[in-house]
């Protein structure tokens, strides 16, 4: 299967949806008009098809080596790879220029690493948690700390990791073991394990920054008592360059149903020298940074997984001969016909189809609003922009991961038996996406964190600009009949979403298992709603290219798989409605015993 870069789709999200162009007064923006974001994303496609996409394979049959001297070895290509994607820029895109980065809004780095993330998530890996860790340094460390980390951090020249999960504790952080024994010199002896450090230990770059969470001795139990540490693997001398190495570890590489690519380690600190970012017991704070942040590329990674899947599947059933049409034969030179005449099959693909363009005009749209927390002028849109990246941030990752997952299934499916086997890439897309509904938060946990934090913010301040942000849309449009089905079907499933809120507000107080039990069809329910505003978006934009006098396909293509999305996929909305409405009576009801 040959993967190719969505980039007429996401030009078409960024200049006529988002029309990004109108932010040219922000910082960053001056520097992406839209004929240049359109070169960098063609480049960078080049960069995934060509490099990354041949490799991926590769990375999983072959996966990462551990030696008898804690060294981790990548697969056959990857450390050539890496060292040209960091001679190319790719991993600097988004940094700030002041340490080296190109200062590009998020809202186009997300399209890049959509790609990458397609085209080879294990490798996308590497990166990607490195500028996680770059934004958490830049977030809560020293003036001394980013002119040290940030530079080599931004482009790639040094690696990057986040160290949270210990043996016995995953979700529950407040439970973390691992110490920081002060020392005279202003730096922390680190000792403890952590466990599934992805990129802990590899071959690529020329040093590696953990960010390690633990406990300054008498700090305060549970997750009151959590710092966060830079422990380097090796140490920077006088020059900045690495230096002796440290006392953090790699002692074993997890095997795993995917990602083989990617070094998955146990990580052992022995007195490992670290030091203090930010303020004691402040450690979860700047780690947020870092895992919101690293939350968002998950949704993303969903997202991505299931696109190179559909592609696979797509390219699959134009060539797979199997069978007639049920209203004649569509290939008559042909012994059968391809089986992408079939209705069921066409159900699968077109599913899939409408649920990545529209997840990938949620996702771009949320980064947008991430760019404008950041730099807008308006104090208002900087308070909206915020809202909505603390909202969405649990709905891309649990919605898309779930999604992503069920493309991924449906793709091999279209494959019939063929899929089955290793002949073809999708089981690998299976294997890989699967952990996505897990890592960084599972997506129960996303749920909860919606429906107990993120809904009750600030008042729901957040929820009721989103409902006020829509109903303003429909107001504007609906007198439009050829946008009807849309408007329709977004007013509709709002109006559910309005529903469910009201629910959870009154009986989630007063049992919070009703609104644990409920979490997950409301996650649901707003994914849909979400997704169905962003089709309304494309409908609109892609009418109005067409009113224009615009030929290109893509635009009566739009109108036809966004009718499909109202159609066959909002339906799916009353059913979560009903759900979450029966409580958790039933759900709390049986002993243990009995399961």
């Amino acid at each position: 299967m040959t993967y190719r870069a969505p980039v007429r789709d996401q030009m078409f999200i960024l200049g006529d949806v988002l029309k990004i162009d109108q932010y040219s007064n922000l910082p960053g923006f001056a520097d992406a008009s839209l004929d240049v974001v359109e070169q960098i994303l063609n480049e960078g496609a080049k960069f995934c098809e060509e490099v990354l996409a041949p490799l991926n394979k590769i990375g999983d049959t072959q996966g990462c080596q551990l030696s008898a001297d804690h060294k981790v070895t990548t697969p056959d290509g990857f450390k050539a790879a890496y060292k040209t994607m960091v001679e190319a820029g790719w991993p600097a895109i988004g940094s700030e220029a002041e340490f080296g980065g190109q200062g590009l809004p998020a809202v186009v780095t997300l399209a890049y690493s959509e790609m990458s993330s397609s085209a080879n998530m294990a490798f996308s890996m590497y990166p990607g948690l490195t500028h996680g860790c770059y934004s958490a340094i830049l977030a809560g460390g020293s003036e001394e700390q980013k002119a040290l980390y940030l530079p080599k951090l931004a482009t790639g020249q040094w690696g990057g990791t986040m160290n949270l999960t210990e043996p016995h504790c995953g979700t529950d952080l407040g439970l973390l073991r691992t110490k920081a024994v002060p020392q005279a010199d202003g730096s922390y002896r680190i000792t403890g394990q952590k466990i599934w450090i992805s990129g802990g230990e590899h071959d690529m770059a020329e040093n590696i920054v953990h960010l390690v969470l633990a406990r300054i001795e008498g700090a305060p139990a549970g997750v009151k008592g959590i710092s966060l540490f830079i422990v380097p693997k090796h140490l920077p001398d006088a020059n900045g360059n690495p230096g002796a190495r440290n006392s953090a570890h790699c002692v074993g590489l997890e095997e795993k149903m995917g990602i083989h690519g990617n070094a998955t380690c146990v990580m052992a600190y022995e007195e490992a020298k670290g030091w203090l970012i930010g303020e004691e017991n402040n450690g979860l704070k700047i780690m947020f940074v870092m895992m919101n942040e690293a939350r968002l590329g998950v949704g993303l990674q969903g997202l991505s997984q299931g696109e190179a899947a559909y592609q696979g599947a797509v390219a699959f059933a134009k060539d797979r001969l199997q069978g007639r049409s049920l209203t004649g034969p569509k290939n008559p030179d042909g012994p059968a016909d391809p089986i992408i005449v079939h209705p069921d099959v066409r159900r699968m693909l077109l599913e899939s189809k409408c649920l990545l363009e529209g997840g990938r005009a949620f996702l771009l749209w949320t980064a947008l609003h991430g760019d404008l927390a950041h730099k807008s002028p308006d104090a208002e849109i900087r308070q909206k922009a915020n809202d909505y990246m603390g909202l969405m941030t649990p709905v891309l990752k649990g919605f898309f991961t779930d999604k992503g997952f069920k493309i991924a299934s449906d793709s091999l499916q279209v494959h019939g038996g063929s899929g089955f086997t290793e002949h073809y890439a999708a089981s690998q897309y299976l294997r890989d996406v699967r952990i996505t509904l897990i890592y960084e938060g599972t997506n129960g946990i996303q749920a909860l964190d919606l429906v107990g934090r993120k809904l009750a913010a600030n008042g729901g301040r957040a929820v009721m600009t989103f409902f006020a942000e829509i109903e303003g849309f429909i107001a504007e449009n609906e007198a439009d009949q050829a946008l009807k089905v849309y408007i329709d079907g977004l007013r509709d499933t709002k109006a559910l979403l309005q529903d469910a809120t009201l629910w959870l507000m009154q009986n989630g107080l007063q049992n919070p298992d009703n609104a644990g039990a409920a979490s997950s069809d409301y996650l649901h329910l707003f994914g849909l709603t979400g997704t169905a505003y962003m089709w309304a978006l494309m409908a609109k934009a892609a009418l109005g290219k067409i009113a224009e006098g615009a030929t290109d396909p893509l635009y009566s293509d739009k109108l036809i798989t966004g009718q499909f999305f109202v159609e066959r996929l909002l339906p799916d909305a009353p059913a979560h409605l009903a759900k979450l409405k029966t409580g958790s009576a039933t759900m709390m009801a049986m002993s243990a015993e009995s399961f």
